[in-house]
């Protein structure tokens, strides 16, 4: 069971311990997050988002990772994702698709230089556009492996079964509706001037784990990335003032997980 699944479900033993030992709720933490948040600029979602917001979240996700090292070009989910497709025509051209995919990612990650910490977070507009679709795509497949059901409803495999002939690397490309790119960079320019730019700053990238993992017996969880010991999630909400409770105890939950003395994370959340 993941970290994220045995919260929300109340009958879970992880969420009636939260329950019975934090019954106070996340009250002192929620309130020190509200202490600490600047207002700024909201950045909205265009139009052409639609129901994609998720997808989306993802994908600043994995490119704020790829700023501060790039040891994984592609996300280790988004591989599972492609391998766990069916054996169909449809399946078989979405695997094709997806190797094609994340050779193309690698190649443009490496080539970039996302973690070179004497360039800046962010690349030009043409480039982080050309980046944001091959994360959104990396994305689509990983829902494949996280929510099976819920990915036969992505454009990906919508288009690539309606016509598995005609599915191609270059067509999954063009899928991304023009407002998800815009909201990835924009969201990306933003990071590139604010507290991220300074902790990415004074890390090195081999100091930086993505997509940290904990696990026991009954319960796993990744987070989205550890700096110096210092563990990160990423949150891309329009809420940026709220912490809400199951996000604070997603965090408490890291902390219940990292039973590895020499680890040292201290959690922090950041929208």
């Amino acid at each position: 069971m993941s970290l994220t699944s045995g919260i929300h479900c109340p009958r879970t033993p992880l969420r009636r311990f939260l329950d019975r030992e934090l019954s106070a709720g996340a009250h002192l933490l929620r309130k020190n997050y509200r202490a600490r948040h600047h207002d700024d600029q909201l950045l909205l979602p265009g139009p052409g988002m639609g129901t994609e917001a998720g997808t989306v979240g993802t994908a600043i996700d994995y490119r704020l990772r790829l700023a501060f090292t790039t040891v994984k070009p592609v996300d280790p989910v988004a591989i599972l994702g492609m391998l766990h497709l069916g054996t169909d025509d449809a399946g078989q051209i979405m695997r094709a698709v997806g190797k094609e995919l994340a050779d193309r990612l690698k190649e443009t990650v490496l080539r970039l230089e996302l973690d070179n910490r004497d360039l800046p977070m962010d690349r030009d507009q043409d480039e982080e556009e050309d980046l944001a679709r091959l994360l959104i795509a990396a994305a689509w497949y990983q829902v494949n492996y996280r929510t099976p059901i819920g990915f036969v409803y992505t454009p990906l495999a919508i288009t690539a079964r309606e016509d598995p002939g005609a599915f191609t690397l270059e067509r999954l490309l063009q899928l991304p509706h023009r407002d998800m790119v815009a909201d990835i960079v924009a969201q990306l320019s933003k990071a590139a001037d604010g507290p991220l730019k300074a902790l990415r700053d004074r890390s090195r990238p081999e100091d930086c784990t993505p997509g940290p993992t904990f696990s026991t017996h009954h319960l796993t969880a990744d987070a989205d990335l550890a700096v110096d010991g210092l563990l990160l999630d990423f949150k891309s909400t329009r809420a940026t003032r709220t912490l809400r409770q199951a996000e604070a105890w997603q965090l408490t939950g890291y902390l219940l997980l990292d039973t590895e003395p020499a680890t040292g994370s201290t959690p922090s959340a950041c929208t």
